[in-house]
C-alpha cells in the first residue's frame, strides 16, 4: 500500500555534487545535507521494507540501524584503492539471508544513484564450495533453473547476469546445456528505475513487487546452499 514518498529530488542533487566535489573538506560541510537527504531517507526506507520483508521470505534480513545495519557506508574502504576520494557517490542498502555473514549471501539489493537507479537479487561472489554446490544445483536440476531464468514474468522487468569465465570450469560437461550458467561466477538479476519512481509514494510496493518477481530464483540459490526460504 503507497505511503509517504521517503526519497527527495534533493537526494539525487547531493549525490551529484559530492560527485562534484568528493572531499572531506567539502562533505563536512555539508554532512547535515548528507544526513537530511540521503541517510535519514534510507533508514525510513529499510524500516519500511523491514514491515514488508516477511512478504517475500522470513529469512530476508532488513536492519534500519544507519550503521551496521542493511545500509552501506559512504566512506570508501581505500586501503587496496588506487582511487583515493574518500566517499561512495551512490546510496545503497542490501538486505540479506539471515544465515549469511555478508554480502556474498543470497539476499536483495538497492543502489541509489543520479541517472543510475537499480535493485538486484542474488548471490555476488559466493566462495568457491558454494559456488560449487549453486552449479551442481543447476545440473542436477536443469529444466527447474531454466523455467526460472526463462521465466516472462521475470525478464519483463529484469535482467539475468553474472560474471562468467571464459572456460567451462574443471568437472562440468562443456556440452550440458546449462553451461553458459554454469560459468557464472556471480548470479544476479537485475531491475532498472526513474529517479521519479523512486521518488513516488509507492517506490517501497514497488521495491517489495520486484523482489516478489526475483524470490523464485533467489530460493533456488538458497536451496542450492542448504538454508531455507
Amino acid at each position: 500500500m503507497a505511503g509517504k514518498a521517503r526519497f527527495s529530488r534533493g537526494m539525487f542533487e547531493f549525490l551529484a555534487d559530492l560527485a562534484l566535489n568528493n572531499n572531506r573538506e567539502w562533505f563536512q560541510a555539508n554532512k547535515a545535507r548528507y544526513e537530511a537527504e540521503v541517510r535519514d531517507p534510507l533508514v525510513e526506507f529499510v524500516s519500511d521494507f523491514a514491515e514488508r520483508a516477511g512478504e517475500i521470505s522470513p529469512h530476508i534480513k532488513a536492519d534500519p540501524k544507519p550503521v551496521g545495519g542493511s545500509i552501506f557506508r559512504i566512506y570508501r574502504n581505500l586501503r587496496f584503492s588506487k582511487d583515493k576520494t574518500p566517499y561512495k557517490t551512490a546510496a545503497a542498502a542490501h538486505f540479506q539471508h539471515v544465515s549469511g555473514k555478508d554480502v556474498h549471501a543470497p539476499g536483495f539489493y538497492l543502489h541509489l544513484e543520479p541517472g543510475n537507479v537499480l535493485s538486484g537479487g542474488g548471490i555476488w561472489h559466493p566462495d568457491p564450495p558454494s559456488l560449487k554446490r549453486i552449479r551442481d544445483a543447476i545440473v542436477t536440476h536443469p529444466d527447474e533453473w531454466r523455467a526460472i531464468t526463462t521465466n516472462k514474468k521475470l525478464l519483463k522487468d529484469h535482467t539475468v547476469e553474472g560474471d562468467a569465465l571464459k572456460r567451462p570450469p574443471k568437472g562440468y560437461d562443456a556440452d550440458h546445456p546449462m553451461i553458459e550458467d554454469i560459468k557464472k561466477k556471480d548470479h544476479s538479476t537485475t531491475r532498472y528505475y526513474t529517479e521519479d519512481e523512486v521518488l513516488s509514494e509507492d517506490f517501497v510496493d514497488t521495491y517489495v513487487a520486484s523482489c516478489k518477481t526475483e524470490s523464485p530464483y533467489i530460493e533456488f540459490i538458497a536451496n542450492a546452499l542448504g538454508v531455507p526460504w
